[in-house]
């Protein structure tokens, strides 16, 4: 695709290791939706263009076809890049609309692993963002431990994640959560910064229940 000036300008205002994605948010903020300039800077392939891209998109534009596109686009980024497009554009667009929503839950099966991984990763928001926790915990679980030591990495966390939400902020699955992380030893041996919060389910649901308490 042929960019205008006006895309040409922000890609080169953008591209270095100094662009922040709080100057992106200022961006995007400073120049409100606009879906084709969102085409426009996602066609350049490039990781900061495209994120700033998905800021702009309008989620009403938002087809299954186009999604599918994008999935396919991302897929071409390396792992890190990957995983940080699909959840940006999960937690930036496709959670905004019902529509967006209504695809998100149809992906648990999906051939994509980067859908899988959203379905799961949606299921997990629904409940750290505050919302009363819908009621399919215990169908979920299920799914999760029968499957999440067959899936592919970038879903697995996701499913993983979700238990660790589930165990979190539903006490009568708690025991279960952690028994699940035990059983399957998932990130046990993984180390993790100072400050951060382990995937091991055991001591991922003890530090967050613990810091809940303490606000309480």
């Amino acid at each position: 695709m042929e960019l205008s000036t006006q895309a040409k300008t922000i890609v080169s205002q953008i591209t270095g290791t100094a662009t922040k994605l709080g100057d992106l948010r200022k961006i995007a903020r400073d120049m409100k939706r606009d879906h084709k300039l969102a085409l426009e800077l996602w066609s350049t392939g490039q990781f900061l263009p495209r994120q700033l891209a998905i800021l702009l998109m309008d989620k009403k534009e938002l087809s299954e076809n186009l999604i599918d596109c994008l999935d396919k686009d991302i897929q071409k980024h390396h792992e890190e890049e990957k995983l940080q497009l699909i959840d940006w554009l999960m937690a930036n667009q496709l959670g905004k609309d019902k529509k967006t929503v209504a695809f998100m839950e149809a992906w648990e099966n999906s051939s994509s692993p980067l859908k899988r991984r959203v379905f799961w990763y949606y299921q997990a928001r629904l409940r750290w963002v505050g919302q009363i926790p819908p009621p399919n915990s215990d169908e979920l679980l299920l799914k999760i431990e029968t499957q999440i030591e067959k899936e592919v990495p970038e879903v697995q966390w996701a499913m993983n994640f979700t238990a660790a939400q589930i165990g979190i902020f539903e006490e009568k699955y708690r025991s279960r959560c952690i028994a699940l992380g035990e059983n399957t030893g998932l990130y046990k041996d993984e180390i993790v910064a100072k400050n951060c919060t382990p995937n091991y389910l055991p001591k991922f649901i003890a530090i967050q229940v613990a810091k809940t308490n303490r606000r309480v």
